[in-house]
């Protein structure tokens, strides 16, 4: 039973790009910017590729006084834009800390185990040790290019 569950676990974090969905950015006419799940009608937009895995390593900080603060910024709008960005990056941070952590659990289950199990249509079946071997590959893919 345990096994099948990191099994599944490992075939959901690793299919987790395929389930991402389409953004849209565009501009209206006061010029703000807007992002949705669906196009505007009788607006042009662009398309937002989100399958694209979290940055590998953190941006660095610049030096504080470059960077504003929220108190510093006299529109109030943008102060809050500002804030909901960083948080919103914060957030993404997390998510990929927390898809490393499972990558990282999910490959050493693969190699510990030579035996693993798996659920197809509802029957339990070995995996062989070719396929054993391609999902280690991808794991160490996936760590190599995500959580450096």
């Amino acid at each position: 039973m345990r096994r099948m569950i990191i099994t599944s676990s490992l075939l959901l974090a690793l299919s987790a790009t395929a389930m991402a969905s389409q953004v849209y950015k565009w501009v209206d006419a006061q010029g703000v910017t807007h992002f949705s799940s669906q196009p505007p009608r009788g607006q042009q937009a662009t398309s937002i590729n989100t399958a694209a895995p979290p940055p590998a390593k953190p941006v660095e900080a610049a030096e504080p006084d470059v960077i504003p603060t929220f108190e510093s910024i006299s529109d109030p709008e943008q102060a809050a834009i500002d804030k909901k960005v960083r948080q919103e990056v914060a957030a993404k941070e997390a998510e990929r800390k927390k898809y490393c952590e499972d990558v990282r659990t999910n490959l050493a289950q693969l190699q510990n185990n030579p035996r693993l199990r798996m659920e197809v249509d509802g029957e339990v079946r070995r995996i062989n040790e070719e396929e054993r071997q391609e999902r280690i590959s991808a794991a160490q893919k996936a760590i190599a290019d995500n959580c450096q």
